[in-house]
């Protein structure tokens, strides 16, 4: 009898690309439920344009590379990339905002560097920042949740559609601050009282009502990925721990000026979405189990540096994008131990 013999590493299962991506996608639905429930049609509309614009921006630059286009598009890359920058972004923002962030993220973050695997920063962080950075005003106009509307109700299907479509003030006496937002704004004030004077905190000691639900059901979605074995639970983890002891060590729970207690950087904004859909991207992160940790800290480091002392109150995407510069460093001394050695090489050893 005669056996097959093969070579390591051995396979217990098939994960390629497309179904990794597949699972990114549906680990989202938890959150984009929590927030369509809280917020209304507006990220749906997000959704609708930002993918269909990624498709078509990326079938453009395959057609002019002469790459299969269909192979490429299968793989999901796109579809990943314009569902987080749609979860990302403010609901109702104008379809124009839309379509330049996923271009921008699509064409020049992936594509212009080669493609899928190439890109050394994660594409729909950089769309974002991109837009942050120029139309401030749109990117900050988040709306309040329905629980805090005056008649229990949001803008209906078609007055969301005509706000995004027409950049319509339809949507207007619906808006307000995030509970971030709140804090940075109220410098100097005492949290008790930024609470009972703002509805948007009021009742909700966590982080603020609607943001605290959107955060775990992101925190779901991102265990379902764990337990899947999308990705290791090194850096989300890491960053995760780095901001709560950041926002503990700096909160004395009295005024503003310490940036809100530790449950509210954990629950509010976009700290979820970023510990397990952003920061685990494969191609623009660390690699080395040691590097994840590293990577992921300070990512959380500077989450709390920048809602803090800096201009933004929600800091994800610009930690998530300066740690993507660090990644190759770290990457580089954080050297793996090689089989059969009793300690990593180290990687400013010269080799004969």
């Amino acid at each position: 009898m005669s056996f097959m013999s093969a070579s390591s590493p051995h396979t217990r299962q098939v994960q390629n690309t497309s179904n990794v991506m597949q699972w990114v996608i549906l680990a989202t639905i938890p959150g984009f439920l929590a927030l369509s429930y809280f917020f209304g049609w507006g990220t749906l509309i997000n959704l609708m344009i930002a993918s269909a614009t990624a498709l078509a921006s990326e079938a453009f630059v395959l057609r002019l590379r002469k790459r299969p286009i269909m192979h490429y598009l299968c793989d999901c890359s796109a579809l990943v990339t314009a569902v987080l920058l749609a979860l990302a972004l403010p609901p109702y923002a104008p379809w124009w905002i839309i379509v330049v962030g996923t271009v921008t993220s699509i064409i020049l973050a992936k594509q212009l560097y080669g493609g899928l695997g190439l890109n050394p920063f994660n594409p729909a962080m950089v769309g974002y920042v991109v837009l942050l950075i120029s139309f401030p005003v749109e990117m900050t106009r988040w709306i309040n949740p329905v629980t805090l509307s005056a008649d229990g109700q949001l803008p209906s299907l078609w007055e969301s559609l005509v706000a995004v479509f027409s950049n319509s003030s339809a949507v207007d006496a619906y808006t307000g601050a995030t509970p971030l937002d709140l804090f940075k704004n109220y410098d100097g004030t005492l949290a008790e009282q930024i609470v009972s004077q703002e509805p948007l905190l009021n009742n909700a000691m966590l982080a603020g009502v609607g943001w605290e639900w959107v955060n775990l059901a992101f925190l779901a979605g991102g265990l379902v990925l764990l337990q899947k074995k999308i990705f290791t639970w090194h850096a989300p983890v890491s960053m995760l721990v780095a901001l709560t002891i950041m926002s503990a060590l700096f909160y004395d729970g009295g005024s503003s000026n310490s940036g809100g207690s530790p449950l509210l950087h954990l629950l509010s904004g976009g700290t979820m979405l970023g510990a397990f859909f952003i920061i685990t991207d494969p191609v623009s992160s660390a690699v080395s189990t040691k590097g994840r940790i590293i990577y992921g800290a300070g990512i959380g480091i500077l989450i709390y540096v920048i809602r803090v002392w800096g201009n933004y109150p929600d800091a994800v995407a610009f930690a998530v994008l300066l740690m993507n510069f660090a990644a190759p460093f770290i990457d580089y001394y954080t050297l793996p131990r090689t089989y059969g050695h009793s300690k990593a090489e180290r990687a400013t050893r010269k080799r004969d």
